[in-house]
């Protein structure tokens, strides 16, 4: 695993929110996240009998849509660095997706060989990983030719009112949410990681470089959250 003292920290959190990540999910996104992962893996594309990746899977929402979207014959790995995560998953899954295989990793070295899979998705680990570059060159390095995966996360919106808002919501509803469940240090780390976060237009470009030959960002929730969709070349 490529370790640094800020992906030991990134790991160091993951695994400390673990039992209360998908509660306070689902509290500060209004329960909207499950409309937006459905979205993901929507985009992602997967067909009966794939073999899908979820990287970064954090508690299996986005594996456990791949498994009913690829089926009893299909496959889904998830992958994680966090352990505590990884086992929140399981227990989740528990027998109802035989085909999902949760696997501790890396998401800038993913444990799998070169293009293994035929859709991927990702979501809220993008903005976490100390290389963005690199880690969207492991993700078109294990997909197929034609294989599409599709990246969600928070982003910074265009519209100056929408920014206001984004604002208010992470001070006002994501800071005291989180102090409810004593982890507001832990989550004030989101406001931060957005502004760096790059644009969508950046996302783009930097799909590209990684060598996909299809890139496109869709805005959604007033530009709040996007999803990047990008295929490698056939």
């Amino acid at each position: 695993m490529v370790k640094t003292p800020q992906a030991d920290a990134v790991q160091a959190l993951f695994n400390r929110i673990a039992p209360v990540y998908d509660d306070l999910n689902h509290q500060l996104s209004w329960g909207l996240h499950r409309v937006w992962k459905k979205m993901a893996v929507k985009w992602a594309a997967p067909q009966r009998g794939d073999r899908a990746l979820d990287l970064c899977c954090g508690s299996g929402d986005l594996a456990f849509l791949l498994a009913e979207a690829v089926g009893p014959q299909g496959e889904v790995i998830g992958v994680d660095f966090s352990v505590a995560q990884l086992a929140v998953a399981a227990n989740r899954g528990g027998d109802l997706y035989p085909q999902i295989t949760w696997q501790e990793g890396d998401a800038l070295a993913i444990p799998a060989p070169d293009a293994y899979f035929d859709c991927a998705t990702l979501a809220y680990g993008l903005r976490n990983v100390t290389d963005i570059p690199r880690c969207l060159g492991e993700l078109h390095r294990v997909l197929k030719p034609g294989g599409r995966v599709a990246i969600l996360d928070f982003h910074r919106p265009q519209n100056p009112w929408i920014q206001q808002f984004q604002t208010w919501y992470l001070d006002q509803v994501v800071l005291p949410t989180a102090t409810q469940f004593d982890l507001k240090a832990d989550y004030a780390y989101i406001a931060p990681s957005v502004e760096r976060f790059p644009t969508g237009a950046e996302q783009i470009h930097l799909a590209q470089g990684a060598g996909f030959c299809q890139a496109v960002h869709y805005p959604i929730f007033g530009g709040m959250m996007g999803v990047l969709v990008a295929q490698a070349a056939a």
